[in-house]
């Protein structure tokens, strides 16, 4: 019998300790739950305590959280939380649900380095998978959020923010995929879902009465969704293909989709698969939507397909410390409700079109800060950036200074980076100093450490795209 290796390092301590705890329940108003078949696709017809993680004591600190939802709402379960705890998984409460942070073949530094070199597989079912449809669909997206929806191609796939209304604050950041003329794929997180359930209950209802067109919303209630990560996943992935030569993956780019059907352990096929390529580690890979009744099938045939050589599962800590070496935000440390995305440094998710014609949620803030104070605009007094650390790691909440001591920003994220071997950590800083090179120092333990804004990724990425 396999037993739970402890966390073997500090390192791997603080980078499982970093998956806190976010409550949630479910959010009924407008939906619809389905159960084996796809709405977006005719054939388709989506904390734990330190004592607990085996932390020392000098990591014992207190923990904050994304949510206030009562404590006292049980954790749901992803359709493989039983295959996550056959393969020896350590399970904690992450999102709402139990969530994998590591698995007992591996260490956290280990699985992150294996997804680099070979493939890992990530339960994201966890994640709030909604279809919108109708008329209105494109509209309500544009509404919404700062995307040129209208630009997007079918089967393409875009990072976006949802908005509030005159702030532009950031609600929660989210992917969204055109399926056909009106007809979406939308990813939120786990962790906003009873925020975001209420906002688009809230919005929808807003944009009704301003005469907006039918929309049709749904939700993909317990429904699989795994993110297949790393070099080796589209060998390994095209692998269990049913027709791998019609599926073309080496024409299939960053930010495509396809509806795709997979061989199953035996002689049965899976329902055709939403498959877009992509992902939150910077290594190529795939994400895929799976009916939740065949997702521990699609699961189990590519882990035995591709052999544990070549493909691990994984948890949550190599998630957390991937996705900080892609330079890729955190919603409810990187990103929050007050936050723009111009301040943010996700300025590139407002479409071009966007820029001009505005209508979209806190357009007349966002707009503004996209041009500087020296040229009429209102800019921005802090901005997102990279920094490397010398010395002991920095955590969310250490204070950024400069040359004088005095305070220009704050830590958001920071681990120690398992592939560069230095300390990296993101952070909001003071307009100004946000430049790469910029010397500056954070304040870790009580001790000045010196530190340099640096641009991210801090590791490039991989990302397959057209020559």
């Amino acid at each position: 019998m396999k037993h739970l290796r402890a966390i073997s390092s500090a390192s791997d301590a603080a980078l499982a300790y970093r998956i806190t705890s976010r409550s949630s329940r479910p959010f009924s108003t407008a939906l619809t739950r389905r159960g084996t078949s796809h709405p977006c696709s005719t054939a388709f017809t989506r904390n734990p305590t330190p004592r607990q993680l085996g932390l020392p004591k000098r990591l014992q600190i207190p923990v904050r959280h994304a949510s206030t939802s009562a404590p006292s709402v049980p954790l749901r379960k992803t359709p493989l939380y039983d295959l996550h705890v056959e393969h020896g998984a350590k399970m904690v409460p992450f999102g709402g649900f139990h969530m994998p942070v590591q698995y007992s073949a591996q260490s956290v530094s280990a699985s992150h380095h294996f997804t680099r070199s070979h493939a890992s597989l990530f339960d994201v079912s966890h994640m709030v998978q909604h279809r919108f449809s109708g008329p209105g669909a494109t509209a309500f997206l544009e509404k919404i959020t700062p995307a040129s929806i209208t630009e997007l191609e079918t089967h393409r796939s875009g990072l976006s923010t949802l908005l509030w209304p005159t702030t532009g604050g950031i609600v929660d950041d989210t992917i969204i995929t055109r399926l056909g003329p009106e007809l979406f794929y939308v990813v939120t997180n786990a962790g906003c879902r009873e925020k975001d359930l209420k906002y688009f209950t809230e919005q929808l209802e807003e944009f009704k009465k301003a005469g907006g067109e039918k929309v049709d919303w749904e939700v993909l209630e317990d429904w699989g969704l795994v993110a297949l990560q790393g070099p080796l996943s589209e060998e390994i992935l095209n692998s269990v293909l049913v027709e791998p030569e019609e599926a073309n993956l080496k024409e299939m780019y960053f930010g495509q989709s396809k509806f795709l059907k997979v061989k199953l352990l035996g002689m049965d096929l899976s329902s055709p698969l939403l498959v877009s390529r992509g992902g939150y580690t910077g290594e190529d890979g795939f994400e895929i939507s799976i009916p939740g009744d065949q997702a521990v099938a699609v699961t189990e045939a590519l882990l035995q397909t591709a052999t544990p050589e070549r493909l691990q599962l994984a948890g949550l800590g190599a998630r957390d410390s991937l996705r900080l070496e892609a330079g890729m935000c955190l919603y409810g440390h990187d990103l929050d409700d007050t936050t723009t995305p111009v301040e943010a440094a996700l300025s590139w998710v407002i479409g071009k079109s966007r820029r001009t014609g505005g209508g979209f949620h806190g357009a007349e803030t966002i707009l503004r800060q996209l041009t500087p104070k020296s040229k009429g605009g209102s800019g921005v007094d802090r901005r997102r950036v990279g920094l490397i650390v010398e010395g002991a790691p920095a955590r969310e909440g250490a204070v950024i200074v400069d040359e004088k001591g005095e305070k220009i920003g704050n830590i958001t994220s920071g681990c120690p980076s398992p592939t560069l071997s230095k300390n990296i950590a993101m952070g909001y800083i003071k307009d100004g100093f946000h430049k790469a090179g910029t010397n500056v120092e954070v304040v870790v333990r009580g001790k000045n450490r010196k530190a340099q804004v640096t641009k991210m990724p801090f590791v490039p990425s991989k990302y397959w795209k057209a020559a």
